[in-house]
């Protein structure tokens, strides 16, 4: 869409996504993968730290990745500079927009199950909002503030953004579900629901870190180290 759709605001627009959610993919996707691959050694037990299972592997593959092409801190300072900061959080507002349809529809499902995902939806939204105002209200005049909350705004907008899509999925999922499926599309809505439940309530502590956290961080001195 970005360099092919024959409408020019269409391919700004989505270009614009695309810049935006590029930190957000390679920083908080191979943070959540330290998380992920240790779940799997802790499912395992102390068979988990030999080479027989093969989960140790996966953990020491996914070490590396949270470094290439640019730490995660490098990713978040990124995001919040170049794509959200300078570009005046128009981007942004844009994703936002895109997730308020999705809530919208979802508040007005006619099963429960659909309501209670977007209304935590709808929570996580409000997280990452208030986190992008503070943002580009202090950016300018408080660099390092800013930049102390960089790191949690980038999983910040990762966990939104991964409910988001997630609901989205539970959506059409929800519309293929019958008598004789076979368990797949029931499962999204399974790890939809517990996504949102568990992962996306991490949202708020966030969004109390960026906009509440940076004194502690700045007061850090290099002796402390």
């Amino acid at each position: 869409r970005a360099k092919s759709h024959p409408d020019e605001n269409t391919r700004g627009a989505s270009q614009r996504r695309l810049e935006l959610l590029t930190p957000v993919v390679k920083g908080w996707c191979t943070e959540v993968a330290q998380g992920v691959t240790w779940n799997g050694i802790q499912v395992h037990g102390g068979m988990g730290f030999i080479e027989e299972t093969g989960a140790c592997q996966h953990m020491r593959d996914a070490r590396i990745t949270t470094i290439y092409e640019g730490t995660t801190a490098i990713q978040a300072n990124d995001l919040i500079g170049r794509k959200v900061a300078r570009e005046g959080g128009h981007a942004m507002r844009a994703l936002l927009e895109d997730m308020a349809a999705t809530r919208t529809a979802l508040d007005r499902h006619t099963d429960a199950q659909m309501r209670s995902i977007g209304a935590a939806l709808g929570v996580g939204m409000s997280a990452l909002g208030e986190a992008t105002d503070w943002l580009l209200a202090n950016y300018d005049a408080q660099p390092q503030a800013a930049a102390a909350g960089a790191v949690p705004f980038l999983k910040l907008a990762g966990t939104v953004t991964g409910a988001w899509l997630m609901a989205r999925a539970a959506q059409l999922a929800f519309e293929q579900l019958t008598a004789s499926d076979d368990g797949f599309y029931g499962a999204k809505l399974i790890t939809t629901r517990y996504f949102v439940e568990h992962v996306l309530p991490e949202a708020n502590g966030y969004r109390d870190a960026i906009v509440n956290g940076a004194e502690s961080v700045l007061a850090m001195h290099e002796a402390l180290f």
